[in-house]
């Protein structure tokens, strides 16, 4: 379904029926990344799966998307269908955006999982590597894709799902350069929100990769062990809904079940 936000048309999904789960992807993915989880959970909860700003089916708002703005995107939505509050799931730039959205709307928020993610901020090294990124994407979007998408994965699994792989790839290749860039240029100015992690009086719990190539596992696991959250492991990389599939599906009904 289309909802029309400030001109520009936002793609969203609703099924099934019970407390509402909000499903939000991350950088170069989609909302159609959650299929397989949405298939195992919207026979007992209303599922809402959305394509964030510059993603997707969803139109990009300029060359700046910040995690606020696709927050405000997401809240849209829900008030197009009339929800007030929600469990809120999101995947490395969905975690961020559902990060922002626990700031700016606390009331919103029943539950909070990140998914190989981090409420932490870009350090500078990383700032540059986006810098980097945006050059590369200006130059030829197509190549910085295809390096993109396998570099999610744990080197260990990149054979076993070449499929998934070229899946998210084709996905991915439709996206406009407006919308790589704008999601970059946001994530790298994004806010330290690990004192509104650490607040949070709703059901919180990060799901981490221990051979995540994107986030530095043992730094993060250190760093979060102040934040009074649940942290759940698993073996792979970055996208544990493909590399962890039982078992994400497993801690996930878990999460939503409180």
């Amino acid at each position: 379904m289309i909802l029309e936000y400030k001109n520009s048309p936002i793609f969203y999904t609703d099924v099934g029926r019970g407390k509402a789960v909000v499903l939000l992807h991350g950088f170069l993915e989609n909302s159609s990344m959650w299929q397989d989880l949405v298939a195992e959970i919207k026979n007992s909860h209303r599922i809402i799966t959305i394509d964030l700003l510059g993603h997707g089916k969803t139109g990009c708002l300029g060359y700046l998307h910040t995690m606020e703005m696709m927050a405000d995107a997401v809240v849209s939505v829900l008030d197009h269908l009339k929800i007030k509050n929600s469990f809120f799931i999101g995947h490395s730039m969905g975690g961020y955006v559902s990060l922002a959205l626990a700031e700016l709307y606390p009331e919103r928020v029943y539950g909070l999982c990140l998914m190989n993610s981090t409420p932490f901020p870009d350090s500078l090294d990383r700032q540059m590597n986006r810098d980097r990124a945006i050059k590369v994407v200006k130059q030829n979007s197509k190549n910085f894709i295809r390096m993109s998408i396998s570099n999610l994965f744990s080197p260990d699994n990149r054979e076993q799902f070449v499929e998934e792989i070229e899946y998210i790839r084709l996905e991915a290749m439709d996206m406009p350069v407006q919308g790589i860039v704008a999601a970059l240029e946001g994530m790298k100015i994004r806010k330290d929100r690990s004192q509104v992690l650490k607040a949070m009086e709703a059901h919180k719990m990060i799901i981490l990769g221990q051979k995540d190539p994107v986030l530095e596992f043992d730094d993060l696991k250190l760093q979060l062990a102040e934040l009074e959250l649940d942290i759940v492991e698993f073996r792979g990389g970055h996208m544990s809904h493909i590399e962890n599939k039982c078992e994400f599906t497993y801690f996930i009904k878990r999460f939503i079940e409180n």
